[in-house]
């Protein structure tokens, strides 16, 4: 299995920790998040990871290479511009299309400005046995943007904020409102069927397939820990669950390579 980490954005509401880096080289209890998203795919397997960049991509290219790729076998993808989330994935297609050779091994998608436990080998075992085109982690918390889903946990519509008119794509009664957590796991074939193009979100990629009868997912990840960090707040209160051990502890890539 492949991933890809999305790390290309500018970092804004991270000021100003992000005045001098890239976001992904925030650090939380002495390690930076890209390391601690790497440390989480490798955990579950995963070598193969392309990372898009951006907002100082030479530090990001740089970091890998003193710290040997972790280990791991790692492709930075540039932006010249920068491409949103379905942009950049549609950049990085090639990374997925060249593996897969006809097969339909899905491959994992993930934000690097957040910190879970959430268990990425149940949730591509999810993925497996309901073949869907994609699977998004999901939790029932409050959030600015929410998906919508079906009883069958099917991507039916989306809602900007707690109180704002729902947008439905395909009929359902009743919906569920969840927070997306910045994990999917897809299928190839999605990268052959975004039509859209230059820098876009991924979302309505998402919304237009479903409209057209495609299986968007909901996997539930209300049992695990998750933080968004894209706040200096949020930095600093996953700094101290970490520490508390609300976070458990993962191996370092590097040291595990050395084990």
């Amino acid at each position: 299995m492949r991933a890809m980490i999305l790390a290309a954005g500018l970092g804004t509401r991270l000021r100003p920790l992000t005045e001098s880096r890239p976001k992904a080289l925030v650090e939380i209890g002495g390690r930076t998040l890209l390391e601690i998203t790497l440390a989480r795919l490798r955990d579950s397997g995963i070598r193969d990871v392309i990372i898009n960049a951006h907002h100082f991509a030479g530090m990001i290219r740089d970091y890998l290479e003193s710290h040997k790729n972790f280990g791991m076998n790692l492709v930075i993808s540039i932006e010249e511009v920068l491409l949103d989330t379905g942009g950049g994935l549609k950049q990085a297609a090639y990374f997925f299309l060249e593996h897969s050779a006809g097969r339909e091994e899905p491959f994992l998608l993930h934000n690097v400005d957040v910190i879970s436990t959430i268990d990425l080998e149940r949730m591509l075992q999810f993925h497996t046995e309901h073949q869907p085109l994609a699977t998004l982690a999901v939790q029932q918390r409050k959030t600015s943007r929410y998906l919508l889903f079906q009883e069958s946990s099917e991507l039916c519509g989306r809602r900007l904020g707690q109180d704002s008119a729902s947008e439905l794509v395909r009929p359902s009664q009743p919906v569920q409102a969840l927070a997306f957590c910045g994990i999917h796991v897809i299928s190839p074939r999605f990268l052959t069927m975004m039509s859209e193009e230059g820098a876009f979100s991924i979302i309505p990629s998402y919304l237009r397939l479903a409209a057209l009868g495609e299986k968007i997912l909901g996997f539930r990840a209300d049992e695990y820990y998750w933080r968004d960090l894209g706040t200096p707040e949020n930095v600093a209160q996953a700094a101290a669950d970490l520490q508390q051990k609300a976070i458990l502890p993962i191996d370092r890539p590097a040291e595990r390579e050395q084990n």
